[in-house]
């Protein structure tokens, strides 16, 4: 089974956004506004080890709670899973485009998204409201078994770069496209290319029971930044920021380097399967 981030504060009253905001130390606030800084896309790259759903609905609950528009694809679980661990007050911020129940429409029901998969996104990119907005797909996984590589490069590209289209009457400050891969489900190819269209790339992984992000920022005209954080994420998905264990932990491996042979993909060791319709 996939290794959940380790929750703290078991017992305890869950805090509101605000007060989360209050008590949050500002290296924790820091952590979830750099991967935000940019814009763009931020690609959270997780294993069957080490999840990242978790990482995603804090990223969501930090936009909400700064006033940003939320809007999510749900495709891999259902909206009451999701939403679970949310507050009323972020809940009630968050516009929810259900995938999960019905992919393909057979229901013909007005619930159903029309378009499938690509017209969801389609219509997202038609988006006309002023301001910030994250928008947060769950799973890019789910859309590449469902999508050619191209066609959803090309929408994420779309997505991701609204505030710059030239001749909008109604352009947005920025958007946030927050996308969430399974990395081990796919080859060296989509991998790749999804990396080259983020502005900021999260690794999951960890040592010794401890979460990490090893964080790959892109800026315009600039040389590409790392960074590493080891966390944990509370029940109210704000972080807590931690020291990294005192042995040394193995160096990522280079994730466009296709396995060799007799490798076996953990995906499979674990008997996990993910949710495809």
């Amino acid at each position: 089974m996939p290794r959940p981030f380790h929750l703290e504060g078991a017992g305890q009253r869950a805090l509101t956004p605000s007060e989360s905001v209050r008590r949050g130390s500002g290296r924790e606030l820091e952590m979830l506004e750099s991967l935000l800084a940019l814009g763009g896309l931020v690609l959270l790259r997780d294993s069957v080890e080490w999840e990242g759903r978790s990482l995603l609905k804090a990223l969501i609950k930090k936009s909400a709670v700064c006033g940003e528009q939320v809007h999510i694809l749900g495709c891999e679980v259902s909206e009451e899973e999701f939403r679970e661990g949310f507050d009323s007050s972020i809940n009630s911020r968050l516009v929810y485009h259900d995938l999960f129940r019905d992919p393909l429409n057979w229901s013909k029901t007005a619930e159903a998204l029309p378009g499938g998969p690509l017209g969801a996104l389609r219509a997202m990119c038609r988006r006309t409201n002023p301001g910030p907005v994250t928008i947060a797909l769950d799973s890019l996984s789910w859309l590449l078994l469902h999508l050619p590589c191209t066609t959803l490069c090309q929408t994420l590209h779309a997505l991701s770069h609204q505030d710059s289209r030239p001749g909008d009457s109604s352009p947005v400050e920025q958007v946030h496209v927050l996308g969430l891969l399974h990395e081990e489900l796919h080859g060296p190819g989509p991998v790749g290319a999804l990396s080259s269209l983020a502005q900021t790339e999260v690794t999951l992984s960890g040592t010794m029971g401890q979460a990490s992000a090893h964080i790959l920022y892109r800026r315009p005209q600039q040389r590409p930044t790392h960074q590493t954080q080891w966390f944990s994420i509370l029940p109210d998905f704000s972080l807590d920021l931690q020291g990294g264990p005192r042995l040394e932990s193995q160096p990522l491996p280079d994730p466009h380097t296709p396995p060799t042979a007799g490798s076996t993909v953990p995906w499979a060791r674990s008997g996990y399967q993910p949710h495809l319709l």
